[in-house]
């Protein structure tokens, strides 16, 4: 079944259909009958906790295309104002602050991305180098609370959800400490060559944008701007913190906030705004689910096979030393992040992971924001680093040039990584607070 898994990826199958194609050559073979199938994948999906992630997805769309995301830059830039780093801090900042709406990196990079990018160009930043941002800033959208990775790990391994939230939230603003700390090395330009022709960007990034008014009245009037969209994160995020509604019910109060904010607030809110919005978020949610829908079949055929059983005991045999072993476990996501995505990554190894990271004696949250990490590292990097593909085609540079731009942010990632797996009270220290 791995086999046959990896060929039709290596032939470009979709890798849903990879997913469902090699568990049903796999459910032939073994001889369970095929009309299983059907139940199998229905109940792979139907689960409650599922429905975050399509009305994440559409709240993200939502605040891209009705100018929240513009407002929200604006403000950042302003806010930062002649500080080091200029445009990349507030590229970080705001790849930051967009994790919390939009769960979704590649969905970050589609949304923010242009106006990131030519906001750096213009600051002296090679757009390679602020390509590579983006793409990792985005990336760890899925560390970022409410994350649609968070919510499917805690799916698979029965953790809270809402635990796992306030667990990543120290790593998460870790992460782009980090990456901020890179930028003094970016080699800088005075003119920055402009965006493209046709990509849509602010119409001033400058860090005053409201004309000659002094830079505290400036500050007030970016805030009052974009305030309804600041608050977007304290909506989600206190209403779950608070036990007003579930993480779930948090996607879809997300959405219909969003809905608010454009049609009231900023009245940007039309019929056809609308209409984009729900396709574009059906069409990447419809991404998302056929891989949850298939590898659902896919993680069938790996329990009842016991394949389960037999790898966790091969891994646990390797060492009695919990350090390699997690270090094992981090070397296969990084490797298994570099060709399949983060929701394909979590459904085929975390059976096999989860048992060995209780017989280890982990903490199941810790262990799914290092889990996190890793995924996020995953999305950009070659050769099937998802958002690399979307900022190549924002830049309209190619994968190689943006790779390239990712590198000095890719090892100041595993960096991070590195300290979040051997500090875990960093992930943790929130969560036994609140407890």
């Amino acid at each position: 079944m791995i086999i046959v898994f990896f060929l039709l990826l290596a032939v470009r199958v979709p890798v849903a259909f990879a997913l469902g194609l090699s568990a049903l050559y796999a459910m032939w073979a073994i001889g369970f009958g095929l009309e299983l199938a059907g139940d199998l994948i229905a109940t792979g999906i139907t689960k409650f906790s599922l429905l975050a992630i399509p009305f994440f997805i559409l709240a993200g769309t939502l605040m891209g295309s009705l100018g929240i995301a513009e407002r929200m830059i604006r403000f950042f830039r302003v806010a930062v104002g002649d500080l080091p780093g200029g445009m990349g801090t507030v590229g970080t900042i705001v790849c930051l602050f967009w994790g919390a709406v939009s769960g979704s990196g590649p969905a970050s990079v589609a949304a923010i991305g242009p106006m990131i990018i030519k906001g750096m160009e213009e600051d002296g930043y090679d757009r390679a180098f602020a390509a590579g941002l983006v793409v990792t800033g985005a990336a760890f959208s899925i560390v970022i609370p409410p994350s649609i990775g968070l919510v499917i790990y805690g799916v698979i391994a029965e953790t809270s959800i809402s635990q796992l939230f306030i667990a990543a939230i120290i790593p998460g603003v870790f992460m782009a400490l980090i990456m901020v700390l890179v930028l003094p090395f970016a080699k800088r330009r005075t003119h920055g060559a402009p965006m493209p022709a046709g990509r849509s960007a602010l119409n001033s990034l400058s860090p005053q944008p409201y004309g000659d008014a002094p830079r505290g009245t400036a500050l007030w009037q970016a805030f009052r701007d974009s305030f309804w969209g600041l608050m977007t994160p304290v909506v989600i995020l206190g209403g779950i913190y608070s036990g007003i509604f579930t993480p779930t019910e948090a996607a879809i109060v997300a959405t219909v906030y969003a809905l608010g904010v454009g049609a009231f607030a900023y009245r940007t809110l039309n019929a056809k705004a609308l209409f984009d919005a729900l396709g574009d978020a059906a069409a990447s949610s419809a991404v998302v689910m056929l891989i949850v829908a298939y590898a659902s079949l896919f993680g069938w055929v790996v329990t009842v096979d016991d394949l389960v059983g037999s790898y966790s005991t091969a891994l646990l045999g390797l060492s009695e030393n919990g350090w390699v072993i997690l270090l094992v476990v981090m070397v296969i996501l990084l490797i298994a992040g570099m060709f399949m995505d983060p929701v394909t990554v979590m459904f085929i190894a975390l059976p096999i992971f989860l048992p060995v990271a209780r017989e280890m004696g982990w903490d199941p949250v810790w262990f799914g924001v290092l889990v996190m990490v890793n995924l996020a590292i995953g999305l950009i990097t070659p050769p099937v680093g998802i958002n690399l593909y979307v900022a190549a085609n924002v830049t309209r540079l190619s994968i190689e040039q943006v790779a390239r731009g990712t590198m000095p942010f890719l090892l100041a990632s595993l960096f991070g990584l590195i300290v979040v797996a051997t500090v875990p009270q960093m992930s943790l220290i929130l969560v036994e607070w609140l407890r």
